[in-house]
Order: C-alpha cells, then sequence, then structure tokens
C-alpha cells in the first residue's frame, strides 16, 4: 500500500483511480481490527500515518513509522491481558546445567511500550540425595533475562529439603510479537539432585500485560 497523499476532496464527476483509493482513502480512515496480531497479519508494511482500533484493548492507534502509537498515551498501570499455564509433572536435574522445568507461557503484548509482569510458582522445590541446592532462572524466549530464586533447599548436608517457591519478574520486551517466558532449573552439584514438581502439587506461571 502507497504512503498517503495527504486529504482530498473528491467532486462529483471526478474518476477515482486505484492510486486515489490506495494513496486517499485507504490512508484517511480507521481500520479495526480484533488484535495487534491480526493487525500484524493484515497489514505487513504499515505506513507512517495510518490509524487503527484495536477491539481486545478499546485503543485507537497510529503509526509513527516506527512503531504503533496508542492516541491520548498508553493506559498506563491498567492490566490489558492475563494468561495462565500449568504444569504438574516433577523434573529432575543432577547438573549445574539449567534445564527446562516444564512450566512456560506464551503471551502477544498489544503495545510495544508494555511491561509483562511475570509470577512463577514451582510447586514440591528443593534438593536430594547430596549437599546442594537448586537454582531457577527465568528465559524470555532463549535469552535468560535474570535468576529469580538461587540455594533453594540447601541443607548443608544429604538431608531433603522440599519448599514451594514463587519467583516474580517485571519485563519490558518491547515487541508486539508472540513471547514465551519459561522457567529452567539446575543443581548446584553435578552429582546431588534438585527437583521441582514433586509431590500432587500443580505448578503455576502467570504473565501480565501492564500499560507502560
Amino acid at each position: 500500500m502507497a504512503a498517503g497523499l495527504g486529504f482530498k476532496e473528491f467532486l462529483t464527476g471526478d474518476v477515482l483511480t486505484a492510486a486515489d483509493a490506495n494513496g486517499y482513502l485507504a490512508s484517511q480512515v480507521v481500520m479495526v481490527f480484533a488484535s495487534s496480531a491480526a493487525r500484524a497479519s493484515a497489514i505487513t508494511s504499515p505506513q507512517e500515518g495510518m490509524f487503527t482500533y484495536l477491539k481486545d484493548t478499546d485503543v485507537t492507534q497510529y503509526y509513527s513509522g516506527s512503531a504503533y502509537v496508542t492516541i491520548g498515551g498508553t493506559p498506563g498501570g491498567k492490566v490489558l491481558q492475563v494468561i495462565q499455564a500449568t504444569a504438574a509433572s516433577q523434573v529432575n536435574v543432577s547438573t549445574t546445567t539449567f534445564t527446562d522445568t516444564g512450566l512456560s507461557v506464551t503471551i502477544t503484548p498489544s503495545l510495544n511500550t508494555s511491561r509483562v509482569m511475570i509470577i512463577a510458582t514451582h510447586s514440591g522445590s528443593g534438593k536430594d540425595t547430596g549437599d546442594t541446592s537448586a537454582t531457577f532462572r527465568l528465559m524470555r524466549d532463549a535469552t535468560s533475562i535474570g535468576t529469580l530464586a538461587a540455594i533453594v533447599g540447601t541443607t548443608g548436608s544429604s538431608l531433603t529439603n522440599i519448599s514451594n517457591v514463587t519467583i516474580s519478574f517485571v519485563d519490558t520486551p518491547a515487541t508486539t510479537s508472540a513471547i514465551t517466558y519459561k522457567t529452567q532449573l539446575n543443581s548446584a552439584s553435578n552429582t546431588a539432585k534438585a527437583f521441582t514438581g514433586a509431590g500432587s502439587g500443580t505448578s503455576t506461571i502467570i504473565a501480565m500485560e501492564i500499560g507502560a
């Protein structure tokens, strides 16, 4: 689609060309989409000055040439969406290499200025079989964005220690593409076992998009 040509008043008898439709009409209306994902699928090459309305977040935005900007400012502090995922299987790790816990959630921010708050609760976590401790970290896709709980379950001996572990983090991903957040676990020792998900409890992870 061509960039907007500005404003033009059409007169009776004028012949409307394809260039007129693309350059004037298409760029002078507010396009309505179900979500930012639907908009991205429909408009692969947005042009500066385009206006769109998103039904899921009730915001009107214009394209600045590099990003969509909410008219009237971003709804600061407002929770725009909440997504939760769970995991119920036990994961055992006997190495210092970080391993997926099986707890992950995928969210697609509606605004590239939004923050994403992650709250993860690991049921039945701790250490066993030796003198070690468990460490959890949070991943955004393939990138580590923080070690959130360290020295979990340490006893200084081979005694078993178990508890629930809750970790939280506020991320600023600066994107409207889908993001997967997940947690990983390792053991401080390459022989002793660290674990999460033991027992009958369910681990949960929540991703909340918050207007910046």
